[in-house]
């Protein structure tokens, strides 16, 4: 989807990596076991200190459930990037999946199509969180607090580029963070 729309993205695979981008997507899977991969390579303490710094994070599904403050589950352990609360699995099984369309605030233009498979949700919200999209009966299903957003859908099943877009900007916003400590002769925003 990056690619779509022009930007340079990388699979990031070793801690290193994380030098080398202004945005990382935690996408959506298996929750324990991005948590377990994240421990075993020793992505934690510099992804917490590279967000902190002003580096974009966007978990989609599996990915908000990675970054959560806190689970309803016992497991596994969030990372405690965005202060949210998330139930795991909250529309059900795989055979409960759904499509939906969504009003995001700060897109533009006609209702985002949303896929949802094994869906998390968030059930509350921190004082500096802000709510961008939910479901008709009110749920929260995107959220955002300064470069870091979270959505309990997976936006790369459709064609729709516009939320990527969005995490773009962010991730442009976090290049010219003085915070970053970067050189400004260094190669295009990647993510």
């Amino acid at each position: 989807m990056f690619r779509k729309i022009g930007i340079n993205a990388i699979e990031v695979r070793k801690v290193q990596q994380l030098s080398e981008i202004d945005g990382l997507v935690i996408p959506g899977g298996e929750s324990t076991t991005i948590v377990k991969l994240l421990t075993r390579f020793d992505f934690i303490d510099q992804l917490r200190e590279k967000v902190h710094y002003g580096m974009a994070l966007w978990g989609t599904c599996a990915g908000m459930i990675v970054i959560a403050r806190e689970l309803a589950d016992s497991y596994p352990i969030p990372l405690n990037l965005i202060d949210i609360s998330v139930a795991r699995n909250y529309f059900g099984r795989q055979v409960d999946s759904f499509e939906a369309e969504l009003h995001i605030d700060g897109i533009e233009g006609d209702p985002m199509r949303a896929v949802f498979i094994r869906a998390p949700i968030v059930q509350t919200i921190g004082e500096e969180v802000m709510q961008i999209a939910s479901t008709d009966d009110g749920q929260a299903v995107a959220v955002k607090k300064d470069r870091i957003l979270a959505t309990s859908f997976h936006p790369e099943l459709t064609s729709d580029t516009r939320l990527h877009a969005l995490f773009l900007e962010l991730a442009k916003e976090a290049r010219e963070d003085p915070r970053r400590n970067r050189s400004t002769e260094e190669s295009p925003s990647s993510v």
